[in-house]
């Protein structure tokens, strides 16, 4: 991701949360590369790829056709 010396400035929240998912910011000045913001690897953020809820609904055989799960859910409904 590219940004310039004005959007660090202006959406320093939005380039930061970038580089929480693992994406490295090049900061131009004048169109010319100046820095690099580079996510750190710490322990925490390893431990969140592997929560225990990710995956959950993966060997629930009732949701394999989304479509017609969410049709059964909303039948009551009309």
């Amino acid at each position: 991701m590219k940004v310039t010396a004005k959007d660090l400035r202006f959406h320093s929240k939005e380039i930061l949360e970038a580089t929480s998912r693992g994406e490295e910011v090049t900061i131009t000045y004048r169109g010319k590369p100046m820095a690099k913001i580079i996510p750190l690897e710490s322990e925490n953020r390893k431990k969140e790829k592997h929560h225990e809820f990710f995956g959950i609904w993966k060997d629930y055989d009732a949701a394999s056709d989304v479509e017609k799960y969410v049709r059964k859910l909303r039948m009551g409904r009309f």
